[in-house]
């Protein structure tokens, strides 16, 4: 173009030569640009902070923190009755309804190991698990992002405390519980934004508004006597020895967690403390068999005896088929790992992985049955609960029966084949990786 400035005029020259070079700048802010654009995650992940899944995460956090340390739910979604959660992820959004009477769920079939490995490749092999302390040496350190809500530690020196003291080592095995729950979590149910949590998720979860407590329900782990406490402390009740079993379940005043509208359900589950106490599975399991077929039932013997022995029991007699009773373990086992079971899922024996959303709701109290009334306390003492209210231990419910013990569950899987002892292990797998239970049986994989 510039060879031709002999045949053109100045003016025209320089016009030309101006566009040409407007040109080549255009193409290279373009390019330019479009680098940029393609690069922003990599710069975004430099940048954002630690979340639950990342490598360079502390691996607990420091003793002394909360239990209530945990943010979650600050956001609403406009013209939903659902909130968002923020970074863990959960299944899709269910409806707002509630099971049926019982609480049966006739829709819940989790995830089973042997039937369709090729399915859940990630669960092989599985996680190695943290072991909780059994002294103070172990203290561990986490980020200092959240201002403690409550503290554990009031006082090292009450109560036994100081180095190596009772409170001490519960605080810290607290911090070790939520570590593991995070990672199984982080690996199993890795962390997606803006996910959607339905009123059904939070179904389970009670309010106590006065000490600002937010306790998931666990069958056969304590719940009744949980119950009792919460009305106590709500001052509907002045002892929980004068509650009874009827009463605590039928008659408690207390509200469910699906019951605010969606911007209460957000407040509460950011500012409250959220707690839950769980069970070995496999002893869980037994006692709530106990407890609903061996025992006088006038609803689970006609709702889920009848149907379990019609399609389990060849040559049933009559007697059976029209009351229900009698279920086998064996029987009862069958009806829990069939994928077409006859009746649905119960709160009773429904895995707490789906139960309570551990991985959505991040608990800041996890609890655990067999140490319930000294961690029940420590619970009641750490937020601050009258002095004179401590966890029941009485048993209301078939009181001359034994307590459901390692022991007596043993001989009830020992009338179980080595395959159905697996399946059942398949079924509460992601109970016994979030919670930290050891396998019951050496020949379980």
């Amino acid at each position: 173009m510039c060879r031709r400035r002999r045949l053109l005029p100045v003016g025209r020259m320089k016009l030309l030569c101006s566009l040409y070079c407007s040109l080549w700048f255009l193409l290279l802010l373009g390019a330019g640009s479009l680098l940029i654009l393609l690069h922003l995650p990599d710069i975004a992940i430099m940048v954002q902070p630690q979340t639950p899944g990342s490598k360079n995460l502390q691996p607990l956090r420091n003793y002394t923190t909360s239990i209530a340390s945990w943010p979650i739910l600050d956001k609403t979604i406009p013209g939903t009755n659902s909130v968002v959660a923020p970074s863990w992820p959960v299944e899709k959004d269910f409806d707002t309804g509630h099971p049926a009477e019982g609480d049966v769920d006739r829709s819940y079939d989790p995830p089973r190991r042997l039937e369709n490995r090729a399915s859940y490749p990630t669960l092989r092999p599985p996680l190695p698990l943290t072991q909780e302390p059994s002294n103070a040496s172990a203290a561990s350190h986490e980020d200092q992002a959240s201002r403690p809500k409550l503290r554990l530690l009031e006082d090292l020196s009450d109560a036994g405390g100081g180095a190596g003291g009772p409170h001490q080592k519960l605080a810290l095995a607290q911090a070790i519980r939520r570590h593991q729950l995070r990672k199984t979590c982080a690996k199993y149910q890795p962390s997606v934004a803006n996910r959607l949590l339905s009123r059904r998720q939070v179904s389970r979860v009670y309010v106590e508004e006065r000490s600002r407590l937010l306790y998931c329900e666990v069958p056969k782990a304590g719940c009744s006597n949980w119950k009792r406490v919460l009305m106590v402390l709500g001052g509907s009740a002045v002892s929980p020895g004068d509650i009874p079993h009827e009463a605590a379940h039928n008659a408690n005043s207390l509200r469910r967690l699906d019951g605010y509208d969606r911007a209460a359900i957000a407040k509460r589950l950011h500012d409250y403390t959220k707690f839950l106490f769980v069970r070995e599975p496999f002893e869980r399991l037994v006692s709530a068999f106990r407890d609903k077929f061996e025992s006088p039932n006038s609803y689970y013997h006609p709702v889920f005896g009848r149907p379990i022995i019609s399609k389990y029991r060849a040559n049933a007699s009559r007697s059976a088929l029209r009351t229900g009773a009698g279920v086998t373990f064996r029987e009862f086992v069958q009806y829990l790992l069939d994928v077409h079971r006859p009746v649905g899922m119960d709160i009773h024996w429904e895995p707490v992985s789906q139960l309570c959303n551990p991985c959505l709701l991040r608990y800041n109290f996890i609890g655990k049955f067999e140490n319930m009334e000294e961690e029940a306390n420590f619970l009641l003492r750490s937020m601050g609960a009258p002095g004179n209210l401590s966890f029941p231990h009485f048993k209301d419910r078939n009181p001359l029966a034994e307590r459901t013990s390692s022991r007596i569950t043993q001989s009830y899987f020992a009338k179980l084949n080595s395959i159905e002892r697996q399946k059942i292990y398949d079924f509460y797998y992601m109970d016994y990786l979030m919670f930290n239970y050891p396998k019951p049986f050496k020949d379980l994989h």
